[in-house]
């Protein structure tokens, strides 16, 4: 599998925040952006890429260079901005294959790419977004993509996720000049007479060319590997029955404070492309959720029951399941439903067939609820999985 990195932007929107150093390269919880996303592609058993690189291409590879990695790789290089077409169609010279991927290096959408079919010449992953006006939509009528609209608040739709998959012997790229745009000079017309397939995604998605989503991406990019690692450690688990927690595990944790309304909720990066996998393993699915924050009259019970509406309708959508929520509401500390003791355990039991369990968790909380109750935990945490 060979995977073009287009990795050359000049990145000037971060300059404000990130001065003198590539968009790739812009540093995510200690290491380089392209670290993260070259790890990504090492998963999906990538066995050559080339860089597209230009501004400041010395200190991508130095980088790149400073590593070993398990795959081959080359440098294509612009000497003066090319445009993404420009940059695409000099870097495929350097590819040996006849279907070639293209991806952003400043964007982590980490779709399996073995899924994407080459129904068309041209292939591109669709994400479904929600409440958008950065993005421009895209017309998909479920196997082509039959236009592209310019940027317009939305609110709902797809968008170009910026995840390419060429058949190069069905692409004249050699026709068109040195310099333009992939998106509009090939996508746009080829989208006119039914020469791009789409392939929808709902992989976590993150761009960080633009400050905000860079901040944010301090978290969400350590934090969607930390759930995959996590997510192994389930998957191998002998157990019948998987027990969650939930602030930490499947929505990010609000220190100090609760989650009071759907507004609030923040899906872990990942945590819904696991659920089908979950749910075809185990035969129970039980949330075990501390809500001191209903105790403590911050949110009523309805509000707790209307936000787990929501989870679930994701979960369902998602293709997932959890077959119980169990909470603890009350503020003392020894309460015997309110974790670390077993009350919620003992409920569960009662309630369905278990005969072992496993816990995923993000607490020491957690653990000594696992500990109580007799079966193995598995931590789930950006800064280690164990």
């Amino acid at each position: 599998m060979e995977v073009i990195v287009l990795a050359g932007g000049l990145g000037t929107r971060l300059r404000p925040v990130l001065p003198e150093i590539p968009k790739c390269l812009a540093p995510i919880s200690g290491k380089p952006f392209l670290a993260w996303l070259l790890d990504y592609l090492a998963g999906q058993k990538v066995n050559h890429i080339v860089f597209a690189v230009g501004y400041m291409h010395l200190q991508v590879k130095t980088y790149v260079h400073s590593r070993e990695w398990p795959f081959d790789y080359d440098f294509s290089i612009e000497q003066d901005p090319l445009g993404t077409g420009g940059a695409i169609k000099q870097a495929l010279q350097l590819c040996q294959e006849e279907q070639v991927f293209v991806v952003n290096g400043d964007t982590f959408y980490p779709v399996d790419l073995r899924n994407i079919p080459f129904t068309a010449p041209l292939n591109l992953a669709l994400k479904p977004l929600q409440n958008f006006n950065r993005y421009g939509s895209v017309q998909f009528d479920g196997v082509l993509v039959r236009a592209f609209h310019e940027k317009a608040p939305c609110k709902e739709g797809l968008i170009n996720g910026g995840v390419y998959a060429i058949d190069r012997g069905r692409v004249d790229l050699e026709s068109l000049p040195e310099k333009f745009s992939f998106e509009k000079e090939v996508l746009e017309p080829g989208a006119a007479v039914g020469q791009v397939g789409g392939y929808v995604s709902n992989a976590y998605f993150i761009d960080i060319g633009v400050p905000e989503d860079y901040a944010k991406a301090q978290w969400a990019v350590p934090a969607y590997f930390a759930v995959k690692e996590a997510s192994k450690a389930v998957l191998k688990a002998d157990a019948d029955t998987l027990f969650l927690d939930r602030d930490g595990v499947l929505n990010r944790l609000r220190p100090n404070d609760y989650v009071k309304s759907w507004a609030e909720w923040e899906w872990m990066p990942g945590v819904l492309e696991e659920f089908p996998k979950w749910s075809a393993k185990f035969r129970n699915i039980v949330l075990v959720t501390n809500q001191r924050g209903v105790g403590k009259g911050l949110m009523s019970d309805s509000d707790l029951a209307a936000i787990h509406a929501r989870m679930m309708a994701d979960i369902v959508e998602a293709g997932g399941r959890i077959d119980l929520i169990l909470t603890c509401t009350d503020v003392q500390e020894d309460a015997p439903r309110r974790k670390p003791n077993i009350g919620m355990y003992q409920e569960a039991c009662a309630l369905l067939d278990i005969k072992n369990g496993v816990m995923l968790g993000d607490s020491s909380s957690d653990a000594a609820f696992a500990a109580n109750c007799g079966m193995p935990f598995i931590l789930l945490s950006p800064e280690g999985v164990s």
